[in-house]
């Protein structure tokens, strides 16, 4: 299934489904910093259209409340958001890791952990073929 395109605001509303769970709108409303803090309709609107999106959905409901949870993963949305990155460039990520480098961002640490990914990966695809 592709996964839905999301805004910055529904990242944010997703955000405190992953961390929180299960929520109702005032919940997610309270969960914003009070400072900049999104109107309760722009938050209602806002998970309608993830609803409709299918990011989530309305698991229960208690008094008059309805209790919304995620439907995608954090990863999902992630990869969905990596992917979009790497076509700004043409599917090219030295560019990306030029940036990330240059800017200190990567770290030892990182590029250990991307060295153990590809040798899983390779090992995985290995023992696929001797199927």
């Amino acid at each position: 299934m592709k996964q839905p395109k999301l805004s910055k605001l529904e990242l944010q509303i997703m955000e405190v489904l992953w961390t929180r769970g299960p929520c109702a709108i005032r919940e997610i409303q309270e969960a914003f910093p009070k400072k900049n803090r999104p109107a309760y309709t722009t938050i209602q609107t806002t998970v309608y259209r993830l609803e409709g999106k299918k990011a989530l959905h309305r698991a229960r409901k208690i008094s008059h409340a309805h209790i919304f949870e995620a439907l995608i993963s954090r990863g999902a949305a992630q990869s969905r958001l990596i992917d979009e990155l790497l076509a700004l460039f043409g599917d090219r990520l030295q560019p990306v890791m030029s940036h990330l480098i240059e800017s200190r961002k990567l770290t030892l640490e990182d590029v250990r952990e991307a060295e153990k990914a590809i040798l899983n990966l390779q090992e995985a695809e290995g023992k696929e073929e001797e199927l």
